[in-house]
């Protein structure tokens, strides 16, 4: 959220002038007593006389200047008035129940505290009812006629020093200001909880003044309270619908700790005789029953839902969080595989609920990192803040489900943005760290389906990490896994992969292609397979991003396999056989650079391939060919040039000098290197290279001329012998069988 100019004027403003105007207080949440105020708080066993007429007030200075920049620029959303000032009324139940435990029991009033909300559409009206403190005439002058501070922390403190003003609980602040959001005049009808208090109304259109009077002849208010009427504007008739407060109730506060009802239809269903159908019905029969609707307006509990991220983890059963997560995140059809559930006191205190769902949410499936994906719930005393704060938790954690709930945490003055922090700093590497131990978990878990199932819905996120996070880029590491070239249908880790290693072996290696069956078929994987060495199959572009940020593991080094110079070590007698070879294949490797300029770099003889005649790798700077496809699809659907990517490509062409192909292809350079058989030839094994190592054929017409030569060139070999016509051999003769019966003379 950007704040407009005139937001900005109001915080600088507010800043310098208001000095009762915090904008980190770590108590957000603000209800009806203002403890900065000139005048001081009543005691208990004071009363205020009342006057019978009404008494117009001039709203304090202040706010005057700033209730239309409050109302217009500071909330970017009109929802959250109702979460506002159901949070008030929260705070006002929370201070009467304080009150009610330290004061004399017999002046003071003891109806149990709750929150009732009711749209009444005849009025054009939504009522917010609460069984909280209340308000005597003093304090509705003071704090709805100018604008508080939150001073919850300020109480804390004082509580632990024995100096406690109950009056900065509960305080009405901003927040309260919210209400005009949806309209243009409020009415406050309040009955404090002092013996002896009358009920008064304090009232106002958002302009400069409001007015204060004897509310007597309006509902009672049983014991104390506050109930809050609010004329909706024109332009928020949505909210005189029981179905959208029910919405938003359920979304902010459906874990308010005081009970918190909705006044709204239900549609009941109930067995009743069938007169129709029992007319006739004889003696003794069983009168015949038919199910009707029965349509019941009544008061219904919001918030049953339990927040279990309060109670200990010990007294939580698995069964309750498992329910939980479905209600919470509306997952009803996802069962989590993991959770963790914890608390951090000392510098910083919070809660929190970390899930690890069962499969890739929806939202996930399209858009890895979804904007509109809500992960992680922030929440300050059991009121829902916001889902979509992306410095909490790293991206690289998108698919982590989490409750979060803290008295700490830095908020802007509308509750919508959460400010960057040392808190915020320490409760992100908090969840982090309890994230990968749930990861740590699953992978070490007897059952290895668990972590299978964990790595095939979210291991792409952990290599983004790796990429992206450089803090955690050592714990994620151990969690990879990946198909090699000896695992077969299973995966493999790095650690496993390490165990497995021959004592002769130096390096991890691995190589990149499409898929584990194309990857496979490279021919750079005979150089290692040839001496027991495994190597790691890297089948998606994310993989080689992922595995080139990760330069060494448990001190060995993680090498390219398809890079040039590949260094194994090798005996004397190797190192001159190599040297012998280069000598003899120096004509076949220079015709070759010749024929092929610009699409190899060089040519080389390598002693490493097996079964191919030869191999493309790149060079120390060079780009893999699936990387390559996936730039150059990517820079054109940019609009870019695909032909600027051309320099990434730095092949270099390894023959393999004991192939039968390489030695008849050395004969052919020897014989006529200016045949156009032998360039095809040359031509035809580079193209086989490129196929096998991942590469596009550039020019399919030309290869597939090349192609039907040889094939033709075959052909006539096979039946030179047989070109002429053979002659007719001579016909058989005829079995007596086949012989024409002649008809038998009879003398």
């Amino acid at each position: 959220m950007k704040f407009s100019k005139a937001a900005v004027l109001f915080t600088a403003f507010a800043a310098s002038s208001v000095s009762a105007f915090t904008f980190n207080a770590p108590r957000t949440f603000v209800g009806r007593q203002d403890a900065t105020r000139a005048i001081q708080p009543l005691k208990m066993s004071e009363a205020t006389d009342v006057e019978k007429t009404a008494e117009t007030f001039e709203f304090q200075a202040e706010v005057g200047r700033v209730m239309d920049i409050i109302i217009n620029s500071l909330y970017s959303d009109k929802d959250i008035f109702l979460r506002e000032l159901v949070s008030n009324a929260a705070d006002a139940c929370d201070k009467k129940r304080f009150l009610s435990v330290t004061a004399d029991g017999d002046s003071v009033d003891t109806t149990p505290p709750e929150i009732r909300i009711k749209a009444d559409p005849d009025r054009q009206a939504v009522i917010i009812e609460d069984s909280g403190v209340g308000m005597t005439r003093d304090e509705l002058i003071n704090n709805l006629g100018r604008i508080a501070q939150s001073g919850t922390k300020n109480f804390m403190e004082a509580l632990g020093d024995g100096t406690a003003d109950v009056n900065l609980i509960g305080q009405f602040g901003v927040g309260f200001y919210s209400a005009y959001l949806v309209a243009d005049k409020v009415e406050v009808v309040t009955k404090s909880m002092q013996a002896g208090s009358p009920q008064l109304k304090w009232e106002s259109d958002s302009g400069s003044s409001f007015t204060i009077s004897d509310a007597e002849d309006e509902d009672p208010i049983e014991g104390s309270g506050t109930r809050l009427i609010l004329h909706i504007k024109d332009d928020a008739m949505q909210y005189l619908e029981s179905g959208k407060l029910e919405e938003l109730l359920q979304r902010y506060s459906e874990f308010i700790e005081f009970p918190l009802s909705l006044f709204k239809e239900e549609t009941t269903y109930e067995k009743v005789p069938d007169v129709e159908a029992n007319k006739d019905l004889a003696e003794g029969e069983e009168p015949k029953m038919k199910t009707v609707p029965k349509t019941v307006e009544s008061y219904v509990t919001m918030n049953t839902q339990k927040p279990i991220w309060l109670r200990p983890p010990n007294d939580v059963t698995d069964e309750e969080y498992k329910e939980f997560y479905k209600a919470a995140f509306k997952s009803s059809y996802d069962e989590p595989q993991k959770w963790s559930h914890f608390r951090l006191e000392g510098q910083v205190d919070f809660k929190a609920l970390l899930y690890v769902p069962g499969i890739l949410p929806f939202e996930l499936s399209k858009d890895m990192f979804d904007e509109n994906s809500s992960n992680v719930r922030l929440y300050v005393k059991r009121v829902f803040i916001n889902d979509k704060f992306e410095d909490i938790i790293p991206r690289w954690l998108k698919f982590v489900k989490a409750v979060v709930d803290s008295d700490d945490l830095p908020l802007n003055v509308s509750r919508e943005i959460l400010q960057k922090s040392k808190v915020l700093s320490i409760i992100n590497k908090r969840l982090v760290r309890k994230s990968l131990d749930m990861f740590y978990d699953l992978a070490e878990d007897e059952d290895t389906s668990k972590y299978i199932m964990f790595w095939n819905n979210f291991g792409k996120y952990l290599k983004v990490g790796i990429i992206e996070d450089e803090k955690y880029k050592k714990d994620l590491v151990p969690l990879l896994r990946f198909f090699s070239s000896t695992s077969d249908e299973e995966y493999t880790s790095f650690d496993s992969y390490v165990s497995n290693m021959p004592e002769d072996q130096k390096s991890i290696y691995y190589v990149t292609g499409e898929g584990r069956k194309n990857a496979m078929q490279q021919p750079v994987i005979e150089k290692l397979t040839s001496r027991g060495y495994e190597v790691l199959l890297m089948t998606e572009p994310l993989d080689e991003i992922t595995i080139e940020a990760i330069r060494e593991y448990k001190g060995f080094n993680v090498v390219d396999a398809t890079k040039e110079g590949l260094d194994l070590e090798d005996d004397e007698e190797t190192k001159k056989e190599k040297e012998d070879l280069r000598e003899k294949y120096s004509d076949v490797c220079e015709f070759l650079e010749v024929e092929l300029k610009g699409m190899v770099q060089k040519v080389t003889v390598s002693t490493l391939l097996t079964g191919s005649p030869a191999a493309l790798v790149q060079g120390a700077y060079g780009v893999s060919p699936t990387m390559q496809r996936y730039m150059k699809a990517q820079t054109v659907a940019s609009g870019g040039d695909a032909g600027s990517l051309n320099a990434m490509n730095q092949a270099v062409l390894e023959i393999n000098p004991k192939h039968p192909i390489v030695q008849d292809l050395e004969k052919m350079v020897k014989s006529d290197k200016d045949s156009a058989e032998t360039k095809n030839f040359a031509m035809l094994m580079y193209d086989l290279a490129s196929m096998t190592g991942g590469y596009e054929v550039s020019d399919t017409g030309a290869f597939a001329q090349r192609v039907m030569s040889l094939m033709t060139s075959k052909a006539k070999q096979d039946v030179s012998e047989d070109s002429k016509v053979e002659e007719k051999a001579p016909e058989e003769e005829s079995s007596d069988d086949d012989k024409p019966i002649e008809p038998e003379v009879v003398a």
